[in-house]
């Protein structure tokens, strides 16, 4: 490796030609980034006191160890981004300079458009790509092309070349801009120029290196260089042509950085039972990839995998199903953001590939699995513990007896995973606020179009309160709701039954439900089911609105069923497991003072949720909820505690806890106490408080 200061314009003006491989990302510099180089360059060439203005790197490989003398291109991996900024930059300069009077001299004796283009643009005797000094990737390179070579834009043209193009330009040509400030300012643009050898430099390390300026790399960029870069260009071209680029195209240009990163983490947590972090998905992937390939698989096997499950993740979270039943049924997922239940999806979209899953029985367990979801959202059960609920869910799968043992699985988690019963659905359903439900447009369109052959599109209506929101009621409302109008108003308000769809909500305004009824557009005509039965009523009180209710309630039960118990499975719940072994095998024990420590602390942990469960394993006693947050070591006169967690997020303020991250220990986690005292208990049962929440909110 070879590494210098070097100016920017001297680094572009030796180098015969720089190619962006395939595998690097599209060009994405979006207006901020260019205003804040146009900003750094015009301050820095109206400074004297300025003699450079450093700007980040620029990273290419070389074909050998000779200087930037060659005929060779030479491979970007880090710095295209500016670098093809810049281009743009002096592409609109040349341009700008162009257009002026003839006779008028270039504001800096190296800056006349010949010059520009003849130096940094263009290789002016040479002919096809070879004539141009950046070839980009894919679409941007005919973009770029064309803005360089003064040729018409390809009808599909990159819009961010383009367009921050045209940006420099208007710039450019604005009354008062100082081009001479701006010629300056890009002769004092500096590089740290570093250039690899192919044979004795490892790209890939030193890209993961870098911290350069300008927009961070995705996991999704990270991972696409760390499959292709370093490959021969033969079968770096195959796999990005043949997986590479069909996934990003699928994906689509606006979610692939968004989407790429969520979609790598479901199928990690698919192919490996794990769950990376979001900030270590590029990580995790690297350690699956490289156990991958240890087996004896090749790296197209390793692509062709990731492209295979980007395709049914595409289907089920992108909208990209062709199957109506089966889009529909996505799609209601999408909508009540259930994101946690990818993982499963995905393995059951691969047996219903495959054929182990028929379509139906998945339309089934789609279904199936959004009511379960969307139940606990109306019930206000926190969701964000079932990643590891879902991630682990097809180990209980019988998959002779499909879907049975999902509703069996269902119906067999505990406690703050429970299915929701009917009476606590239709209870939560009819009595909360609705209104402000992030679910609700879901909500109501399933009830309106509940039964409906020819669906109704809830996006041309707004929400109407049939009881008005207006604290001061007219007259007749208060009439109509009685003498505790004012309870009555702020007891239903926002619930279900005074919630409806219309498309003349200004025209009701806070009018008396007789007139909302009556008038044109009211509630007589309308033609929605949601409105049924409004145009037969006298007047709109508390007992009509639970009536209402009710009736939406009983329609909400057959949308959205709890399933029933089949016969012949048993609890499925994976925390309720024996081990084997009991207290008797922890002679510790046998301390009437440690027993009697001991017995308070497993009372106050089993407390925490009914859900957790003890195990007594041979050198530990585990207490779980998805899995364990603490183990107890029964030492001779203490109980040694191991907390899953790691230790910096711990609030410890008696500074008890200590750090074993890295350490082989008895139990599972990071952190560990000791309790030897009753005095201690309640501050330590906060320290483990801390595991089990840390665990459920994962």
């Amino acid at each position: 490796m070879k590494a210098s200061e070097t100016p920017l314009l001297k680094l572009i003006q030796q180098g015969h030609q720089f190619v962006i491989p395939i595998y690097q990302r599209a060009y994405s510099w979006t207006a901020a980034e260019c205003d804040q180089l146009m900003a750094d360059i015009e301050r820095a060439g109206g400074d004297d006191q300025l003699t450079s203005h450093f700007t980040g790197s620029i990273v290419y490989v070389e074909k050998g160890l000779s200087n930037l003398t060659t005929q060779e291109p030479h491979l970007v991996i880090d710095g295209q981004q500016r670098m093809t900024t810049v281009m743009l930059l002096i592409a609109a300069l040349a341009r700008v300079l162009e257009g002026l009077p003839e006779g008028t001299p270039a504001p800096l004796p190296d800056f006349a458009p010949k010059k520009l283009r003849n130096r940094y643009l263009v290789n002016s005797d040479e002919e096809g790509e070879d004539y141009f000094k950046l070839l980009l990737s894919e679409k941007d390179r005919e973009t770029l092309k064309a803005i360089i070579g003064g040729t018409p834009l390809p009808s599909n043209p990159s819009e961010s070349v383009s367009n921050n193009h045209r940006r420099f330009l208007d710039h450019l040509e604005k009354p008062g801009t100082d081009l001479g400030a701006v010629c300056r300012g890009l002769a004092k643009l500096v590089v740290v120029d570093i250039r690899l050898d192919r044979t004795s430099d490892n790209p890939q390390l030193i890209f993961e290196s870098m911290n350069s300026t300008g927009l961070q790399l995705s996991q999704a960029d990270l991972i696409r260089n760390f499959v292709l870069m370093g490959l021969d260009p033969t079968l770096q071209e195959k796999l990005y042509t043949t997986y590479w680029r069909p996934m990003e195209t699928d994906f689509g240009q606006a979610a692939y950085e968004k989407q790429f990163d969520d979609f790598v983490r479901h199928y990690l947590t698919v192919v490996t039972g794990e769950i990376p972090r979001f900030d270590n998905v590029y990580g995790a992937y690297k350690k699956y990839a490289r156990a991958f390939i240890s087996g004896g698989a090749e790296i197209g096997a390793l692509v062709r995998e990731l492209h295979e499950y980007a395709r049914r993740y595409c289907a089920v979270a992108l909208g990209q199903e062709a199957d109506k039943r089966l889009a529909a049924a996505f799609r209601d997922l999408r909508e009540i953001k259930a994101d946690v239940v990818y993982p499963l999806l995905l393995e059951l979209y691969t047996d219903y590939e495959l054929g182990i899953l028929r379509h139906d029985d998945l339309v089934s367990i789609v279904d199936m699995v959004t009511s379960y979801i969307f139940r606990r959202a109306v019930c206000r059960i926190p969701t964000n513990s079932l990643n590891r609920t879902f991630s682990t869910f097809t180990k209980t799968i019988d998959k002779e007896r499909y879907v049975e043992s999902v509703q069996a699985h269902l119906l067999g988690l505990k406690s703050y995973r429970a299915f929701p019963s009917d009476q606590q659905f239709r209870v939560d359903l009819t009595k909360a606020d609705m209104y402000n439900f992030k679910r609700r447009s879901y909500l109501l369109r399933r009830l309106e179009n509940f039964g409906r052959k020819e669906h109704v599109s809830i996006e041309d209506y707004t929400i109407e309160h049939i009881l008005p929101q207006n604290e001061n009621l007219s007259e007749q409302w208060r009439a109509d709701l009685g003498p505790d109008w004012a309870q009555v108003q702020e007891h239903y308000l926002h619930t279900l039954g005074n919630l409806t769809l219309t498309g003349y909500n200004s025209e009701y305004s806070d009018r008396p439900f007789a007139q909302k009824r009556d008038m044109e557009g009211g509630f007589r005509e309308s033609p929605l089911r949601l409105n049924k039965g409004l145009g037969t009523l006298e007047t709109w009180n508390e007992q009509a609105i639970v009536e209402r209710a009710e009736r939406l309630a009983d329609q909400a039960l057959e949308i959205w069923p709890r399933p029933a118990r089949p016969e012949g499975f048993p609890d499925t719940d994976l925390s309720n497991t024996e081990s084997g072994y009991s207290i008797a095998d922890h002679p510790n024990l046998t301390n009437q003072s440690l027993l009697a420590l001991f017995e308070e602390f497993r009372g106050r942990v089993l407390a925490l949720d009914e859900a957790v469960t003890e195990t007594f394993l041979k050198r530990y006693i585990a207490y779980k909820a998805e899995t364990n947050f603490v183990d107890v070591v029964v030492q001779s006169e203490r109980l040694k505690l191991t907390l899953n967690m790691p230790f910096e997020v711990l609030h410890d303020e008696r500074g008890l806890a200590w750090d074993v991250t890295g350490k082989g220990t008895a139990g599972n986690g990071n952190v560990q106490v000791a309790l030897d005292s009753a005095t201690d208990l309640g501050h330590v049962m906060g320290l483990v408080r801390q595991a089990y929440e840390f665990q459920v909110g994962e």
